[in-house]
């Protein structure tokens, strides 16, 4: 909620997903050293149901595999419940619940060496 994006958008971290001439949805992907932080994944309301988050997600798993790392990881707002049932449908793993920062998150993990 406080990301800086333009220092994102510097660093090459952002991708976006263009429909119809329109911004449909963006990842922020970050590098660490064992994963590849999936930082942000957003689809337009207007733009949901069409396969855009999923082509995404195959981006940051491409984008993880080309820079060698064997993982991606993301965290969810446990509030937004949709995005938690969204991401197992994916091949991602809760791995735990925690509060960090005020906030309520779930974190989920996807082992790419098991597709």
């Amino acid at each position: 909620m406080t990301a800086d994006y333009a220092v994102a958008i510097d660093r090459r971290e952002v991708s976006v997903a263009v429909s119809d001439g329109e911004l449909a949805g963006l990842v922020v992907l970050i590098p660490r050293p064992d994963h590849l932080l999936l930082d942000n994944l957003a689809v337009r309301p207007t733009a949901q149901g069409r396969g855009i988050g999923t082509r995404l997600l195959a981006l940051a798993e491409r984008e993880a595999a080309r820079l060698g790392l064997g993982n991606v990881r993301l965290y969810a707002n446990a509030a937004m419940t949709e995005n938690l049932a969204y991401y197992p449908r994916h091949g991602y793993r809760l791995t735990h619940r925690a509060e960090e920062d005020g906030f309520q998150r779930v974190f989920f993990i996807k082992d790419l060496s098991v597709g």
